[in-house]
């Protein structure tokens, strides 16, 4: 189990009250998917996603981006029992999607770079240290059904 200090608890928090989901999530996937193009292998049924620009225009890129940030609500709201929590997303992401458990890392990095840009000079280094933690936690959960 992950110890959180109330600082962390109360900077993450920060964070999620002042997301624009939408913006962040579409913006977080649409780059995961342009910088590291590998990872489009997994969204063969979101239509064209043969450049930059039509990846930024997709519709359903944008919702699924939506949708993972909603997703990690739940860690949010579970920070004692993130590995339980996602363990049946685990499970789906490992047996049924088959997504290699590298790309939520991968993900959780550009979802990182976003969120900092949006907050710019209030993205301190706590800040990030405490993000940084979340998302690890979350990735490891995540990646739970392929060890």
């Amino acid at each position: 189990m992950v110890e959180w200090t109330d600082n962390e608890r109360a900077i993450i928090t920060s964070i999620f009250s002042n997301l624009d989901y939408e913006e962040i999530g579409r913006k977080s996937l649409c780059r995961c998917l342009i910088v590291y193009p590998w990872t489009q292998r997994y969204f063969g049924g979101f239509g064209n996603l043969y450049n930059a620009e039509t990846i930024l225009c997709n519709p359903l890129i944008a919702a699924h981006g939506t949708k993972i940030l909603h997703g990690l609500d739940r860690a949010l709201k579970n920070m004692d029992d993130i590995k339980n929590t996602y363990a049946e997303l685990s499970l789906l992401h490992s047996d049924k999607l088959h997504v290699d458990p590298d790309n939520f890392r991968l993900l959780a990095d550009c979802l990182t770079v976003v969120i900092a840009a949006k907050m710019g000079p209030a993205f301190t280094v706590d800040t990030q240290v405490a993000w940084q933690k979340f998302l690890s936690v979350v990735v490891s959960a995540l990646g739970r059904q392929y060890h």
